[in-house]
């Protein structure tokens, strides 16, 4: 009963607070604000939510809070053994597929942005078949040389894809623009788990004290930057230029990395 006890109150504290919702608020908020600052170029104060949470938003946080405990952070309390990438690609996966199920009409090019995330699943899941592990903290310390390539090629293609997913690309729907902005309550939810997940998959694990916390949640924030200049780079080239991207290249590069995973892992076997 003890046992029982302990491992709820462990799930619990993981789900709650570190790593899950309230880490992942907290840190969401911070990279939020940095993009909306740099995007804008100017500050004014966001305008805070006056209501209860959307369904989308409910769905969201849940499906975060799923994946993030499945990173591998320093002191994580969640055991690795029972973490899973496949379980954190869904979760991630599902949080773009019930906002084009719930909101559909307020989503700019649907059809581009469910070919995205189906890259992106590509890009996180391929380090899992080359590695034959599902445990996201194995798959950041495997350095062999002959994986390299479709390590390398995966992670471009993850960051390649997190603009759009979380919505920094300048494609937007006519009703989603307002006179003041708003706090994304989505995208604060996910930047966490989609930069957390990269760091767990394509960089070595932290160390379980706090010089290894500063190292993850330094390379968090590093990841997070990468992506949010990437964004700025779509936004000053325009939506033609950024959708022109998406459409084109992005599904070949995929198909690209898709034949080295499969090329790798028949030549490491």
């Amino acid at each position: 009963m003890i046992q029982v006890l302990l491992g709820i109150a462990t799930h619990a504290v993981a789900l709650v607070l570190y790593p899950g919702l309230f880490g992942m608020v907290a840190i969401g908020a911070l990279i939020e604000l940095a993009w909306m600052r740099l995007s804008a170029g100017g500050w004014e104060w966001p305008e805070l939510p006056q209501r209860r949470p959307s369904p989308v938003v409910a769905t969201t946080a849940l499906c975060a809070v799923v994946a993030a405990v499945q990173v591998a952070a320093p002191l994580n309390p969640l055991p690795g053994d029972e973490r899973s990438v496949v379980l954190a690609a869904v979760a991630l996966a599902f949080t773009a597929w019930a906002l084009l199920a719930l909101t559909v009409e307020f989503v700019a090019e649907p059809g581009l942005l469910l070919l995205i995330q189906f890259c992106w699943l590509l890009a996180a899941l391929g380090p899992a078949v080359q590695t034959e592990s599902m445990r996201p903290q194995a798959l950041g310390s495997v350095l062999v040389p002959a994986l390299l390539p479709a390590k390398v090629a995966c992670a471009f293609l993850y960051l390649l894809c997190l603009p759009a997913l979380l919505r920094l690309w300048p494609i937007t729907a006519p009703s989603e623009r307002r006179g003041k902005r708003r706090l994304d309550a989505g995208r604060i939810l996910t930047w966490f788990p989609y930069c957390g997940l990269f760091t767990t998959l394509f960089i070595t694990p932290s160390s379980d004290d706090l010089i290894g916390l500063v190292r993850f949640f330094g390379l968090v924030f590093l990841v997070a930057a990468l992506v949010i200049a990437i964004g700025l780079l779509l936004q000053r080239r325009g939506a033609l230029i950024a959708r022109g991207l998406y459409a084109r290249a992005v599904g070949p590069y995929a198909v690209l990395v898709l034949v080295i995973v499969v090329v790798t892992s028949i030549l490491v076997r």
